[in-house]
């Protein structure tokens, strides 16, 4: 992803969709910058899941005091559950965390070589991991790989924007989603379609 890209997606969104050309229109360019720390970034999925961001954001911090600014699998594996515990994760989040670590140590993900693999075999390859499923792939696709054509399908702010933009009268499913995308032509841009129907949640 960079800036040329982005700028030729929210074109094609802005031409393609007038709903979410009015989106367009009061947010602005779409600012985000791909990450390099692949295993953070899925460190921090893990550790966000169904929480609000507040309080997602204090646990983080948490984690970065706990371990002097830098994380790596070694130093999850290595830790105590109680001292993970104490940071404010669950005994669930906890094994997520762990097997996510171990799986980078032996090998079994790869993270190294995870840019360039297709999207179908990114989403086939983290899901192996305790508690990152289909939606925090599309996260880590969108948010770190910079990916440009994804559908987070599964996401709740997704749907509910959708429902409010388009005037549903309830929230659309998986199905509902892809028809709404290909009757707006958001191809080869769903992620910055996607973009904006999160911060249509905003206005």
């Amino acid at each position: 992803m960079n800036s040329t890209e982005i700028e030729n997606g929210i074109i094609h969104i802005y031409k393609n969709d007038d709903r979410l050309a009015k989106v367009i229109d009061v947010s602005g360019k779409w600012l985000l910058k791909p990450k390099k720390d692949y295993f953070n970034s899925l460190l921090k999925a893990i550790v966000q899941q169904q929480l609000s961001i507040a309080a997602a954001a204090s646990i983080y911090n948490r984690f970065i005091s706990y371990f002097n600014g830098k994380i790596d699998p070694e130093k999850i594996l290595t830790a105590q559950d109680s001292d993970l515990r104490n940071l404010g994760m669950s005994n669930a989040k906890v094994k997520y965390a762990k097997d996510l670590a171990a799986k980078v140590l032996k090998g079994e993900l790869n993270l190294k070589k995870v840019s360039s693999k297709t999207e179908d075999e990114i989403i086939k390859e983290l899901t192996i991991v305790k508690g990152i499923g289909v939606w925090s792939s599309h996260m880590f696709l969108i948010f770190t790989l910079g990916r440009l054509n994804i559908l987070p399908v599964g996401d709740l702010g997704i749907r509910r924007a959708a429902m409010n933009i388009y005037n549903l009268r309830k929230l659309p499913d998986e199905k509902k989603l892809c028809k709404i995308s290909e009757k707006n032509n958001w191809a080869p841009y769903n992620s910055v379609a996607s973009w904006y129907l999160w911060q249509s949640l905003k206005l």
